[in-house]
């Protein structure tokens, strides 16, 4: 497995909608996965969306650790042309970082809980609701294969700070 470069903010890559992916059991397609679990995990992420490592295809891994997850934790995942689905109008502010955008954090509102579906490598349906921070990391990484950023989404620049300056924000918005 290879180590890959990730993208960073201002590389066009990330702006597109990237294209999906026709044969998901495509052995290249298998090889980008595992090179794109590798770049994560050394990285290290929870996830990465194939933008961010320069390719415009639909696929993204991501990882829960039960340390992250509020117990709950997720094996590594390889989803391919997913989607996502909002399954209340419930919103949650939370904080979010992107190996994208190195050295910040931004306090980001997402849907507290989504069903998303995809593919797998092995070409079978993937489908699963998630809440947390499962859902958030799965939002966060499938809105790069729209473009999207997470500092889009935020309601107020006020709440994006660098990493070590972050507990600022905290203590001022309890």
């Amino acid at each position: 497995m290879a180590l890959l470069t990730i993208t960073r903010m201002g590389n066009p890559v990330l702006r597109a909608v990237a294209q999906p992916i026709a044969n998901p059991t495509d052995p290249d397609i298998a090889r980008l996965a595992a090179d794109m679990i590798d770049t994560m995990i050394d990285a290290p992420g929870v996830g990465l969306a194939a933008p961010q490592i320069d390719v415009s295809r639909r696929i993204v891994v991501f990882r829960v650790p039960a340390d992250r997850g509020e117990g709950e934790s997720v094996a590594t995942t390889v989803l391919i042309n997913p989607i996502i689905e909002p399954l209340d109008g419930g919103m949650e502010l939370g904080w979010e970082g992107c190996l994208s955008i190195p050295g910040l954090r931004g306090l980001v509102p997402r849907h507290s809980r989504i069903r998303y579906r995809g593919v797998g490598l092995d070409g079978q349906p993937i489908e699963r609701e998630a809440g947390g921070f499962h859902a958030r990391v799965v939002q966060h990484e499938v809105d790069h294969l729209d473009g999207v950023l997470y500092i889009d989404r935020m309601d107020d620049l006020k709440l994006l700070a660098f990493i070590e300056e972050a507990h600022h924000i905290t203590a001022r918005n309890g």
